[in-house]
């Protein structure tokens, strides 16, 4: 549930969850909707080598430090150049990465015992040190991570061997540990960030990590170009192509066009009101794969209309999602049944038919939203709904929530703003004034949908509006200290219930993940796993 990555997913996909992996049992769906929509992790491995391909970005990566990448583009780059101590896996699991294997002697204690032998892309061994300095540079408010909250229970990093870290906490953690399967467990260089300062992540500095792939050239407003590493430690991800480069095309017409025209071999977060065009073409395929986003409502103000639970549960009654769906997603999505996608709980696949799937249906009754309106006394109310010209999906949700708030006797003001004030939105406080509610994509950086229900607690980075819920609050903890993932999923189903109680954020829909492969390029990952699995490695020739 975060920003600027709500830009960049409704942007390009608007399509958010129905999420579910083929291999991962409880997340695997019928179809993500309809003939030709299923929703698998990979596509038909490669067979061949390739000198190089070209991918397309919907926007230049605004950073390359793996602390501030917060956002698809950097994450969908560096997912090949850096590393993190545990790795997702395109079929949502969780797996051993740079860290060989992980230990918990007590609730209070995380030991990492690292992989030997692993080179930095400059030759060097990657030792307890880097690992360390990577973690503890996430901790440091003067870097501005915003990963920084995922430390909150860290008392220390510390070295405890030449390759052993172990981190000391002041409450169990769980969460922590799979978030080292994302940026939060990422792993530099400690010379290079200490050589490359503030130039560490720019076009003007260096990249040094451990992925399939290092950084070549980043010539900025065109192009970034990554080389293959030729002594990238791990057999089964050796990359297939030699050169990638990364184009960015912000226009959704220009960029189908490079698909259809060969520019571009490929790219993930695919509009889904070109799906129909791109096929048609016959130049490649559009395929689906998991997802663990929801399209929400965030609420910015509780101090307003929506600070009363009628309003906000009018306004949610209000909302014909099914429609919403196909004219935002291209029909290719479900109505969201919780604030936190199917697809977010992948890594307890026995318990989401009954603690996912069981859910009703979200209501659709404008008469009693509108006598909800009533009853709270908010009939004529004004209710501010942020929104940007940066896609069209981001209006077409928004008209539908005016029309929908109309219905009932709200006075829903959409409020414009540019691509950067948008993003400002979810990192600045301050860009939030005068602001009720926005559009935003909750999604998962694991397959927990403990991860997602973390950003509602109070005080956390991204609970924007400040929700606060003791009882909530009571609940997370529990469910963070339960290591076994079938419990914590019945725990967490607790933080689900009080959030569709509550509705701090009020769920929309879901649809799969969406990438575009041309016909000279296969072996692609499908999912969100790519913005941290080695996702380019795996690309090559198809079949002749």
């Amino acid at each position: 549930m975060r920003m600027p990555r709500t830009i960049a997913f409704l942007l390009c996909t608007a399509a958010l969850t129905a999420t579910t992996s083929a291999c991962s049992g409880a997340t695997a769906p019928k179809t993500a909707g309809g003939a030709g929509s299923e929703v698998t992790p990979l596509s038909p491995p490669a067979q061949g080598p390739l000198d190089s391909f070209t991918w397309s970005l919907y926007a230049e990566p605004y950073t390359l430090d793996y602390a501030l990448a917060y956002d698809y583009p950097p994450n969908t780059v560096l997912a090949n150049v850096c590393e993190q101590l545990m790795r997702v896996t395109p079929d949502m699991r969780i797996e051993p990465g740079l860290a060989v294997k992980y230990d918990r002697p007590d609730p209070l204690t995380l030991v990492y015992t690292l992989r030997p032998g692993v080179k930095f892309h400059d030759g060097t061994t990657m030792t307890a040190d880097d690992v360390v300095a990577s973690l503890q540079r996430q901790m440091d408010p003067a870097t501005g991570s915003p990963w920084g909250s995922a430390f909150k229970n860290v008392k220390a990093v510390e070295k405890t061997g030449p390759l052993e870290v172990t981190l000391r906490l002041t409450k169990p953690d769980v969460l922590l540990h799979e978030l080292m399967a994302a940026t939060p467990g990422t792993v530099e260089s400690a010379a290079t960030l200490a050589k490359a300062g503030k130039d560490y992540g720019t076009p003007a500095g260096k990249v040094n990590c451990t992925g399939p792939y290092s950084l070549d050239t980043w010539s900025q407003g065109t192009e970034i170009t990554l080389k293959k590493n030729g002594a990238y430690w791990d057999p089964r991800l050796a990359p297939k192509s030699d050169t990638v480069k990364f184009t960015f095309v912000e226009d959704v017409a220009a960029r189908t066009n490079a698909f259809l025209s060969g520019t571009a071999d490929g790219g993930y977060m695919v509009a889904p009101a070109t799906i129909g065009q791109l096929r048609s073409g016959n130049k490649g395929s559009v395929l689906f794969g998991p997802n663990t986003a929801a399209s929400n409502l965030a609420v910015l103000d509780f101090g307003g209309p929506l600070g009363d639970l009628k309003v906000r549960k009018a306004l949610s009654l209000a909302l014909d999602r099914k429609n919403i769906v196909k004219a935002a997603a291209g029909g290719i999505g479900v109505p969201a049944k919780a604030p936190a996608a199917r697809g977010a709980w992948a890594l307890a696949p026995e318990k989401t038919a009954a603690l996912h799937d069981s859910l009703p249906e979200p209501g659709y009754d404008v008469g009693a939203a509108k006598k909800l309106v009533q009853e709270a006394g908010a009939t004529g109310r004004k209710i501010t709904l942020v929104t940007s010209t940066i896609a069209p999906e981001i209006s077409v949700v928004a008209n539908a929530v005016q029309a929908a708030g109309k219905e009932i006797g709200l006075d829903v003001e959409l409020k414009s703003v540019a691509p950067e004030a948008y993003s400002s939105i979810f990192v600045d406080p301050n860009a939030r004034a005068g602001l009720d509610l926005v559009i935003t994509n909750g999604y998962d950086n694991t397959p927990d949908p403990l991860e997602f229900y973390q950003y509602l607690r109070s005080g956390d980075f991204g609970n924007y509006g400040n929700w606060s819920n003791a009882e909530y609050d009571a609940a997370f903890d529990r469910a963070n200290a339960e290591p076994d993932a079938g419990k914590r999923a019945e725990l967490t189903a607790e933080l689900q219930r009080i959030a569709m109680r509550e509705l701090p954020v009020i769920p929309l829909y879901e649809a799969p993940y969406m990438v575009f492969l041309g016909k000279r390029v296969t072996g692609a990952p499908t999912g969100i796993a790519q913005l941290y699995y080695p996702w380019a490695a795996t690309i090559g020739a198809p079949a002749k």
